[in-house]
């Protein structure tokens, strides 16, 4: 099972728009996927075409990660309604904010690894939303994870959130967990005839080096308009979604070759 957290040090920079183009892309192939949504705003449950009412919510989890909490904290997506696949939200809540601390004990940083374990056969891949800050619920997350995939866009102010978020996560590597890595930055909301972002890719690419993935994610309407539908974008119609489509599945193959299974936890 791999295990991704998908995060962004600066709000606003389409982080669970990612989070949901990967699930899609592993949706396609055919991959047992489990998204955990730790951000309070709840945004990829809500993609993902869950009716929170039904299930209990990561927030109960934190609180008591017994089996039984966590089973019901898992629900199918909707997208498996009329498509065969395993896609599974745990779901997000507002009130996982009380986690959200930043000073954690050991057996807190520990809390969401102690909740993979009892799912570690269930799913091929793990995809861990994570809120756009470094308090608890991110280094819970980045504890559990094999990989960090930091969400940028080109922008002056994204551009210094990446920076701190390869420092912190290097400092969490030595300090907590040594299998965690960055899996690299990558670069979201480009549009290609902008040159104020060609100039912040370029200074990325000089900065972090081949850090930064290939490829850079441009701005597509299409991308909102299928997430705002709960449909994977692997099954939206037209040109722009299978270009789009594409993308995602790159970065997904990206997963696969930094994270072999049997390296996996």
């Amino acid at each position: 099972m791999r295990v991704v957290s998908v995060s962004s040090l600066k709000g606003g920079v389409g982080k669970t728009t990612v989070t949901l183009g990967i699930a899609s892309a592993a949706f396609a192939a055919g991959q047992r996927t489990l998204i955990i949504d730790v951000d309070p705003q709840s945004d990829a449950s809500t993609g993902l075409d869950v009716a929170a009412q039904q299930h209990l919510s990561v927030a109960h989890v934190l609180a008591n990660p017994k089996p039984q909490t966590i089973r019901q904290a898992i629900a199918a997506s909707g997208w498996t309604k009329n498509h065969r696949g395993v896609v599974h939200v745990m779901l997000g809540s507002p009130a996982s904010m009380q986690f959200d601390t930043p000073v954690l004990t050991k057996r807190e940083i520990w809390r969401i690894e102690e909740v993979l374990a009892e799912v570690e056969s269930d799913y091929d891949l793990v995809l861990i939303d994570c809120p756009p800050s470094l308090n608890g619920l991110t280094r819970m997350a980045w504890t559990a994870s094999d990989r960090v995939l930091v969400v940028t866009e080109p922008s002056l102010f994204a551009v210094a959130a990446t920076q701190r978020a390869f420092r912190a996560i290097s400092e969490l590597q030595r300090a907590v967990s040594p299998r965690l890595q960055a899996l690299g930055v990558l670069v979201n909301r480009v549009r290609p005839q902008s040159i104020e972002h060609q100039f912040r890719i370029d200074e990325m690419r000089e900065m972090f080096g081949n850090r930064v993935l290939e490829p850079a994610l441009f701005e597509r309407v299409v991308v909102q308009q299928a997430q705002g539908s709960a449909t994977p974008i692997h099954l939206w119609p037209g040109e722009s979604a299978e270009e789009a489509a594409r993308a995602f599945g790159q970065i997904l193959r990206t997963i696969e070759a930094s994270v072999p299974l049997a390296a996996a936890n």
